[in-house]
């Protein structure tokens, strides 16, 4: 009798542990990045105010640019220092081309979950579908948020086909 209630004691435990649930991995979460265009001063639109630098700046409430634009997400190192490079689809970097060489000298502002991160200045048209931008997080952040944003737009694409 001791034998088959050690039995059932093990096979309730395995059960039961069984249907505990692993938790979500912070990986999994999404991350939505959006591009919005600085208005010229005197616009009116939406002031958002960078976490690090406290840079306050007007920008259109429409983005230019969403999260179903981005082809890719990587963490580089450029002479700066450590920032996001995107990379866009072929109809996104069209856009960027236009936005960038109709707007030379404003920024363009990227939210992560809708918090503004960072800015861009445009000092140049775009013409390649890639764009670096630093963002206002510490570097060691910047790995996992590329993984993020790298998931949340292929989760995107896999919908959309």
């Amino acid at each position: 009798m001791t034998c088959f209630r050690l039995i059932l004691a093990l096979l309730g435990l395995f059960f039961v542990s069984g249907c505990t649930t692993a938790e979500p991995s912070p990986l999994d979460q999404p991350l939505v990045a959006r591009f919005f265009m600085e208005l010229r001063p005197g616009s009116a639109g939406v002031q958002v105010q960078l976490p690090v630098s406290k840079v306050v700046m007007t920008i259109n409430p429409k983005p230019v640019l969403v999260e179903s634009d981005i082809a890719n997400v990587e963490f580089a190192k450029v002479d700066l220092g450590w920032c996001l490079y995107f990379q866009f689809s072929s109809a996104a970097a069209r856009d960027l081309y236009r936005l960038s060489a109709a707007n030379l000298g404003g920024r363009l502002v990227l939210t992560l979950n809708d918090a503004p991160v960072g800015a861009r200045v445009l000092d140049q048209a775009i013409a390649d579908g890639s764009l670096l931008i630093f963002v206002e997080v510490p570097n060691e952040e910047l790995p996992p948020i590329a993984e993020r944003l790298k998931r949340t737009s292929a989760a995107i694409a896999k919908k959309a086909r």
